[in-house]
């Protein structure tokens, strides 16, 4: 990725279908394909990147067909994400995106443009802001899942208590996020990795 940009773009990426909102705001680099992008998403919001993604100007498995989908070659002939910047299409406060991570637990979130900012002398990009919980555990069932979680681990008596714990590697706070703790991977270097 060429490292000279000027500006930088903050997202709101919140997690729909989940109450109370799971979300994170993010700035990025203005010069981010797609790729990028859903590398800084999946660090920010703690997903694994253990399963295949896909933007959308539509909500996924919405009546609407979209315009356009970005993703990677082998998920459906999308638009390859590491080819797409997202200037064109985050051009204006409010423009947005939907992304979907895991197609199985079809976990949908909405990536909403709120600011184009001058970059900071100094300041390493991208970067985590603020955001509110923790992410649903990777490969829980999808929201359904999700929930049944939040009910066995307020009960120790739930008869699939201690499994559910030995599952969760014994602890896991609904609550719990801290963007000071979020490190953002090197996005070329997974790409790599997935490519070789």
């Amino acid at each position: 990725m060429n490292k000279k940009y000027e500006n930088v773009m903050q997202f709101k990426i919140a997690l729909l279908d989940i109450k109370p909102q799971i979300w994170r705001r993010i700035q990025v680099p203005e010069n981010y394909s797609f790729w990028d992008l859903h590398c800084a998403i999946q660090d920010a919001m703690g997903w694994w990147d253990s399963h295949l993604h896909e933007f959308t100007d539509e909500q996924p498995y919405s009546r609407k067909r979209p315009n356009v989908t970005i993703g990677l070659p082998e998920e459906n002939e999308h638009l390859h994400s590491k080819d797409i910047k997202i200037e064109p299409f985050f051009n204006e406060p409010k423009a947005k995106m939907y992304y979907l991570y895991d197609f199985g637990d079809s976990w949908r979130h909405e990536v909403v443009l709120e600011e184009i900012l001058p970059r900071e002398t100094g300041k390493k990009y991208p970067l985590c802001l603020d955001g509110k919980r923790a992410c649903p555990p990777e490969d829980c069932g999808g929201e359904g899942g999700y929930f049944r979680i939040l009910e066995i681990i307020k009960n120790p008596k739930d008869e699939e208590y201690k499994d559910t714990m030995r599952w969760l590697g014994g602890k896991y706070d609904p609550e719990d996020f801290d963007p000071k703790k979020v490190r953002f991977t090197d996005s070329q270097k997974r790409l790599k990795n997935l490519l070789y």
